[in-house]
């Protein structure tokens, strides 16, 4: 007994001592720490945007403090039936939450739970940074406790709905219920309540108007914590539930984009990387000034429709500009998606080169029958001329050939996400449900600019939450396409701004690629695009309609003028830097083969011109090394030419050369009988060559060799011709029968 009365009185002792350390420790760490009244109260001045050169940006931030009094109660109660149901009866920290959660934590091997209270998460807003530390966690319990004495419940909630971040851009409940629902906090209702309270947890995830079924489910789980606690009636509940999320409405869209941009951005950021808004908060941008005020000026451009335009540096994957007069928003891309989709990832894996003939003819895919935008059918057409003129038939038929899963599979890697539901041919041409925004369009075509790799694309460069970085943009580039299918790709491209649909650009002084598309239905057009990107930039300019309403526009039309004047304006600016913008360098795998133009035309094959072969009978295109033709054509070192046609009639010999014989062949015609063989033509192409010189009862074979420069090719040997005058029945009935055709 006495052995454990000393162990016992050993362990109260060094508890005894560990206490008195702890205690110390507590004492140690946080004599610092004090509540500030200031930091308890928002203002604009403790959120800085930057621009790309560190001068603070101008933001329409507004906030002022709702009285509790002005409150609602269902309001109240909504945010705490869903943040911290005891807030009203606990000092500042809720104890029984914090075994629950950590019961849970332990059974779940997670740390799902949190425990904050509606107190404590005012002082990590406003006071903390957001390092995981003791010493934070004990500066957290000082300052609560602190709060909890010199305010009320009321002033403690009063000043938490002023500061709390509500996504887009809003900072307190007046601007959110502002901003949400155009209404002031006194005229908010249950609904509205139960969305903004929901909102709070995640204001990127349960936005009304980025994720409205997620802000949904998030809405239905706050009215159910609510009917639980007793705050509402099952009726109050129901039409709670049954009334429509806001949508949003079209208020200073356009003065406001970039920054409106930089807060969603924020947003989505704060989850991924796990800090809370809130503090004193810088925020660091790609932001250009410059770029901003043309983008603005040259938006004061008259058209009958809403209008986006954005700016990317294709070095930082950071944007410098935007304008927007319907915000973000979703639309069918229309032609933008061919290069994407169809012909890089078909020259990624050697499908195609951009020499390669495509047939564009009628074709029929079950009830899907795809037309060209002018209504005709071209014949063989290169892949080069096919993008550059955007066909939409062979995009197709080249999509079916590469496979949609495929081409998909490329999109994902540029961060374009397909439903199963868009799983279709149509997808060449852009033909799905929901599309895409003009914003992850300029961010795929990025992957093209910088060679073949992908980075997200962001407006956001750095955040700082009371001086501490809690992001900071890092880019880890994925591979899509070689560099050599992005040369090729966007040398093609180049061709579509010199001579293609984006031809507008054609004026431009320094290397570009560009890509138009328009989008709509039977009844008109909806959607109008026009894409460019060089070495520095990529530029996505888009006009439409918000309510999806038929606009006149084309993407070669309007949209490409406008996307000239934003290029000129670049120019500008960096000819006042003296800088100029760098060319397309060609990687050394990428090689200029010169092709037989005649094998090209009328085989539609691609075959190396030979060493005989003039200037006017060859042309050059672009291959990969590893895709590059090997075989030779031999049209000039080996003439040949299709068998021609002979025939006797009226005691005239005729011999018709096919329509495909070149005329830069020399033709020599030899006729033999029974006593000599002589030439009996010799010269330039000839459509029908008549042999006059023929005796009766004599029969005659003709031979065809075709010449170039000394070069003879294969003779041709054509059927024999017999000029009887009193033929037996044998002999006629040959001669009826046509012979010399069998």
């Amino acid at each position: 007994m006495r052995l454990l009365g000393k162990i016992l009185k050993w362990i109260f002792f060094i508890f005894l001592a560990l206490a008195l350390v702890g205690v110390g420790y507590y004492f140690a760490v946080t004599k610092d720490a004090s509540l500030s009244k200031e930091k308890l109260t928002f203002s604009e001045k403790n959120v800085v945007v930057y621009d790309c050169l560190g001068e603070q940006i101008t933001t329409s931030l507004t906030n002022r403090i709702v009285p509790y009094e002005d409150i609602p109660s269902h309001t109240v109660r909504a945010f705490v039936d869903t943040e911290d149901k005891r807030f009203f009866s606990h000092n500042g920290y809720d104890f029984r939450r914090i075994v629950k959660s950590a019961y849970n934590n332990l059974k779940s091997r997670s740390f799902k739970q949190g425990a904050s209270t509606i107190s404590q998460q005012l002082i990590k807003n406003t006071h903390l940074t957001h390092e995981k530390t003791v010493k934070r966690k004990l500066t957290e319990w000082k300052l609560t406790k602190q709060l909890e004495k010199q305010y009320s419940k009321e002033e403690i909630l009063e000043k938490y709905l002023s500061v709390i971040y509500f996504g887009h851009s809003c900072f307190g409940l007046r601007s959110a219920s502002e901003f949400y629902f155009g209404k002031t906090p006194q005229e908010l209702d249950v609904a509205d309540s139960a969305i903004l309270a929901g909102l709070v947890k995640s204001p990127n995830n349960y936005s009304p108007f980025k994720n409205p079924e997620n802000c949904k489910k998030r809405k239905s789980s706050v009215l159910s914590a609510m009917l639980k606690n007793g705050s509402i009636d099952k009726q109050t509940y129901t039409e709670a539930l049954e009334k429509p999320l806001p949508e949003r409405e079209k208020r200073n869209v356009d003065a406001n984009f970039y920054t409106q941009c930089v807060f969603d951005e924020l947003s989505a950021l704060s989850e991924e990387h796990s800090f809370k808004v809130g503090g004193k908060l810088e925020i660091f941008t790609f932001l250009d000034q410059n770029v901003q005020n043309a983008l603005t000026e040259i938006a004061q451009t008259k058209t009958d429709t809403d209008k986006c335009f954005y700016v990317l540096d294709a070095q930082t994957n950071g944007f410098k500009g935007c304008y927007s007069t319907v915000g973000e928003i979703a639309r069918l891309p229309g032609s933008l998606l061919k290069p994407l989709l169809v012909f890089a990832p078909a020259m990624e894996e050697n499908v195609i080169s951009p020499a390669t003939p495509l047939l564009d003819e009628e074709v029929h895919y079950g009830n899907y029958s795809p037309k060209n935008y002018d209504g005709k059918y071209h014949g063989y057409v290169s892949a080069r001329e096919c993008l550059a003129k955007s066909l939409n038939i062979p995009a197709v038929k080249l999509l079916e050939t590469l496979g949609i899963e495929r081409g998909v599979a490329y999109l994902k890697k540029m961060g374009l996400n397909v439903e199963k539901d868009d799983y279709s041919l149509a997808l060449a041409l852009g033909g799905m449900k929901n599309g895409y925004s003009l914003r992850a369009l300029v961010s795929a075509y990025s992957t093209l600019a910088s060679g073949g790799t992908y980075s997200p694309c962001s407006f956001v460069k750095e955040v700082k939450i009371n001086g501490k970085t809690v992001y900071k943009k890092a880019d880890t580039p994925t591979r899509v396409f070689s560099e050599e299918t992005a040369y090729l790709t966007t040398n093609v491209l180049q061709t579509a701004t010199s001579s293609g649909t984006a031809k507008k650009l054609r004026s431009l002084d320094f290397d570009i690629a560009g890509k138009t598309g328009t989008a709509g239905t039977e009844k008109g057009n909806t959607d109008a695009y026009a894409l460019s990107y060089t070495k520095n930039d990529v530029v996505g300019v888009w006009l439409g309609n918000a309510n999806q309403a038929l606009t006149t526009h084309t993407g070669g039309g309007l949209p490409c003028n406008l996307l000239l004047q934003i290029n000129e304006r670049l120019q500008a600016l960096y000819h006042k830097n003296q800088q100029k913008i760098p060319s397309f360098l060609r990687p050394k795998n990428v090689s200029t083969i010169a092709l037989d133009k005649t094998a090209y035309e009328e085989r539609h094959c691609l075959e190396l011109a030979d060493e005989n072969c003039p200037a006017p009978y060859r042309f050059n295109e672009l291959f990969k090394r590893e895709n590059a033709p090997t075989q030779s054509a031999r049209t000039f070192t080996y003439p040949r030419i299709d068998k021609p046609v002979i025939d006797f009639k009226s005691g005239k010999i005729t011999i018709t050369l096919p329509e495909s014989a070149p005329d830069f062949y020399e033709y020599k015609i030899e006729r033999a009988d029974e006593k000599e063989r002589k030439t009996v033509y010799l010269g330039k192409r000839l459509s029908t060559f008549t042999d006059n010189d023929i005796k009766k009862n004599t029969r005659y074979v003709y031979s065809i060799t075709p010449i170039y420069q000394n070069n003879h090719g294969e003779t041709i040997y054509l059927p024999a011709v017999n000029t009887w005058t009193n033929p037996s029945a044998n002999d006629k009935k040959i001669v009826d029968e046509n012979w010399w055709e069998h």
